[in-house]
């Protein structure tokens, strides 16, 4: 089985090997096309930057994301055209090195390159994996034999342009490791953090995304413990640790791969919508979200708000501050131990794949 994200982003990386994990578990061999790979095809440094530039123009991404890429017209068909030039004949040369009987796709990108090259392979199945809250259209293609989505209204999104798809809803994959954090006590210790203190996570994803090291300033300001992470932002990292030199009560992260650590230590995740949130809800954690990214995170924002135990504030040093507090006065005390079940995540995902047979 091949995973196919399509992106760079660490959010469809991660979804990508949660999926792979869960295989594995099932008996499957899988391979998962990682960052490196898919950067060396174009979604390198060059898509980052067109990436941030349209969401530094206020207005441009969500005049993209909801007339065009929604919609599907003219501008989004030549785009997703673009975007498949460089990776199809790479897959389609990895396929022919290495049958496989199933690709799980886990981007638009991704969806799109495999359905052009599907009709190559007639024994293999496609699925696409939308882990945004309402499907674009560039995420529905021809030749998808299911479509797995992680909410009830990405259902009819989907069956707007394939009346006839084959779907299921699933919960968001989340990595084994955030099924097992550590004992709030234990994450604690191990951070220099006191039980009685009040601890916020304070992250925007794999990008670093909106003014955190100006929130990790307010949010210590005002008498909170904060585990800030930049993520791949170099930049932001170096911001953050200047402020840890200055606030005691920050500790700065770059990208790091103890986020099950930090959520379990934390009383609050402050972060933007997206894989985190997933993450920290299988942690038990509530969520308070930024209101900064557009296009689809305005859906994914509405979506978490309307799963509960979750807030929205705009990246204002003083909103945050007021919202944060609010909420952790009214918090329950957080539980040790996941609110879910990995055993039960997979025996989803495996009925989902099972309702074509495999």
């Amino acid at each position: 089985m091949l995973l196919v994200p399509g992106s760079i982003r660490t959010g469809h990386q991660a979804a990508a090997h949660a999926c792979a994990q869960a295989l594995e578990a099932l008996g499957w061999r899988t391979r998962t096309l990682d960052a490196a790979w898919l950067a060396g095809q174009g979604w390198g440094a060059a898509a980052e930057a067109a990436f941030r530039a349209m969401l530094a123009i206020p207005g441009l991404y969500d005049a993209l994301h909801f007339a065009a890429l929604r919609t599907g017209n003219g501008l989004a068909v030549r785009a997703d055209a673009m975007l498949r030039l460089r990776l199809v004949p790479r897959l389609r040369e990895l396929l022919d090195r290495d049958a496989a009987e199933v690709v799980i796709s886990v981007s638009p990108a991704g969806a799109s390159a495999v359905s052009a090259i599907a009709p190559r392979y007639p024994s293999m199945s496609h699925v696409v994996l939308c882990t945004d809250a309402l499907p674009h259209r560039l995420w529905i293609q021809p030749r998808v034999d299911l479509y797995l989505v992680t909410s009830a209204a990405a259902e009819p999104f989907v069956r707007r342009f394939q009346p006839g798809a084959r779907v299921r809803v699933i919960p968001p994959p989340v990595r084994p490791a955030f099924y097992r954090p550590p004992a709030r006590r234990t994450a604690r210790a191990g951070l220099g953090i006191g039980d009685q203190e009040r601890c916020v996570l304070l992250a925007g994803g794999s990008r670093g995304l909106g003014p955190l090291a100006g929130l990790a300033d307010a949010l210590a300001a005002a008498g909170l413990s904060v585990l800030a992470v930049a993520g791949y932002n170099a930049r932001l990292e170096r911001r953050l640790r200047e402020v840890e030199r200055r606030r005691p009560n920050v500790r700065a992260f770059g990208f790091t791969d103890r986020m099950p650590e930090l959520m379990a230590a934390s009383d609050l995740v402050i972060t933007s919508p997206g894989g985190a949130c997933g993450e920290a809800r299988v942690v038990g954690r509530p969520l308070l979200l930024l209101d900064q990214v557009q296009g689809h995170g305005r859906d994914n924002l509405q979506h978490e708000l309307a799963l509960g135990d979750a807030a929205v504030a705009s990246p204002r040093a003083a909103d945050v501050v007021r919202a944060a507090h609010a909420m952790l006065d009214r918090a329950k005390p957080p539980e040790d131990g996941p609110t879910r079940s990995l055993a039960a995540w997979e025996d989803m995902f495996r009925l989902a794949l099972g309702s074509i047979g495999l």
